[in-house]
């Protein structure tokens, strides 16, 4: 995904930074990661209060596999695909990413 892409995805929320990380891109706002680009998928954060919402939504949480082939799950999660279509919708989704990275930090 473009840079223009992404920014357009985060409208919502407001301006966000784009930098370039393992491979893919961090997404940031206000100083704060609130998403990741791996291998042209978005991923947005959640944590143990916003991941149900995601997990209702039929998005899934990223994992890789580990050093002993154990997934490792990691606290980003894939947006809700009627989310690409809504940008109302996205904007919620977005704004979650951004509480739990609040949340993080506290």
């Amino acid at each position: 995904m473009d840079n223009a892409g992404i920014e357009e995805m985060f409208q919502g929320l407001g301006p966000v930074t784009i930098k370039r990380m393992f491979g893919g891109k961090g997404i940031y706002h206000l100083g704060r990661i609130i998403a990741v680009e791996v291998r042209d998928e978005m991923l947005l954060k959640a944590d143990e209060t916003s991941a149900p919402e995601f997990a209702a939504a039929g998005a899934t949480q990223w994992a890789y596999d580990g050093k002993k082939g154990k997934p490792v799950k990691m606290p980003y999660w894939s947006i809700p695909e009627e989310a690409y279509d809504d940008p109302d919708l996205m904007a919620k989704w977005v704004r979650l990413a951004y509480e739990a990275a609040l949340r993080a930090e506290g």
